[in-house]
């Protein structure tokens, strides 16, 4: 498939997955508003709509990941991160709370983990017993800053080229990684979180790229220095993340310049509706959706398991002779030999 300009903005890739969540090698694009779709189904989830996309392949059904980590990254059509790759088309805003929400409900009794983190928004929402751990996690832009001047900080060991730690611009990016190798190393330490049997859930919102894009220019050096900075982080990041379960994890990068305005997917949504319209003049019913046929046959053999006993029961009362079968008789038939 081929995406023509202003429609494909953005770059969808999977860096790590374990062998039974297959993803094909192509170039077939994926609907923005979909991608939660995509995180849902390699879960093991459900969704409403049937997704018809050639890059996710039916997989193992009886191994699912214990984890999803998705990182959207603001600010750049593409990454050259290793692993498989897709346009995005139609890039538009997404969250993964419908995701999220399944995990909560189905595993509300164990430890889920449960995390979704915009840094430079100051955007977190972390639900479930396990997030007790996360709750030394800088999300505010002041501790964020405090952490980045701490002993432990990725200040000391990463090579920050053209960038500078007097900059808030170059600061509120580096506070972004230090989020991601914060994370790693907290689960690090509560590695029974990893281990138990409920699945987790990691959605990080990175802009740091985009404000130093805006400061000082795509074409600078402080840009290139920031993007292989940013390729070599997400990588370490996604390595740990999955080495700590296991190599049961699926982790993923959203590359978007920039999401296309709510109004325009407006006045999609207001094109579809008059398009389904002239397709369909006749205002059928829509199609069965994919439980149909399941639901079908519960209802059905139900049915029929329910009709064959009452048959059978019926049946055999109708024939029972009081006198030989009935415990009640028999009962009734000593007592008055007694008296």
């Amino acid at each position: 498939s081929v995406c023509f300009p202003g429609v494909c903005g953005g770059e969808f890739s999977i860096l790590r997955s374990p062998q039974w969540v297959v993803f094909r090698d192509g170039s077939w694009p994926i609907p923005g508003e979909r991608i939660p779709d995509v995180a849902a189904l390699t879960m093991g989830f459900s969704v409403e709509e049937e997704l018809p996309w050639p890059g996710l392949a039916v997989g193992d059904l009886f191994h699912r990941p214990q984890a999803t980590v998705l990182v959207t990254v603001k600010g750049v059509d593409k990454l050259p991160v290793k692993g498989f790759s897709y346009p995005i088309e139609n890039a538009v805003p997404f969250s993964l709370d419908s995701v999220a929400n399944a995990i909560h409900t189905l595993f509300s009794e164990e430890t889920p983990v449960v995390l979704q983190l915009a840094p430079s928004e100051e955007r977190v929402y972390m639900v479930g017993k396990a997030n007790a751990v996360f709750e030394d996690l800088s999300v505010t832009l002041r501790q964020l800053r405090n952490r980045l001047f701490q002993d432990s900080s990725i200040l000391t060991s990463l090579p920050l080229s053209s960038l500078s730690r007097n900059n808030e611009v170059d600061l509120l990016f580096l506070s972004e990684l230090q989020v991601l190798h914060d994370i790693a190393s907290l689960l690090s330490r509560h590695k029974h979180l990893a281990k138990d049997h409920s699945p987790d859930l990691y959605s990080l919102e990175l802009s740091g790229l985009d404000e130093v894009g805006k400061r000082y220019g795509e074409d600078s050096q402080q840009f290139k220095d920031a993007s292989q900075i940013l390729v070599d982080s997400l990588q370490k990041f996604a390595d740990e993340m999955f080495n700590l379960y296991g190599g049961n994890a699926v982790v993923e990068v959203v590359a978007v310049k920039e999401f296309n305005s709510p109004l325009s997917r407006k006045t999609r949504s207001i094109l579809q509706a008059s398009q389904s319209t002239k397709e369909n003049p006749y205002n059928l019913a829509y199609p069965y959706n994919s439980d149909y046929s399941v639901i079908f046959n519960i209802v059905l053999w139900m049915m029929i398991g329910l009709a064959l006993a009452v048959i059978v029961i019926s049946y055999n009362l109708w024939n029972m002779d009081p006198g030989y079968d009935s415990i009640i008789y028999r009962m009734t038939n000593q007592k008055i030999r007694m008296d």
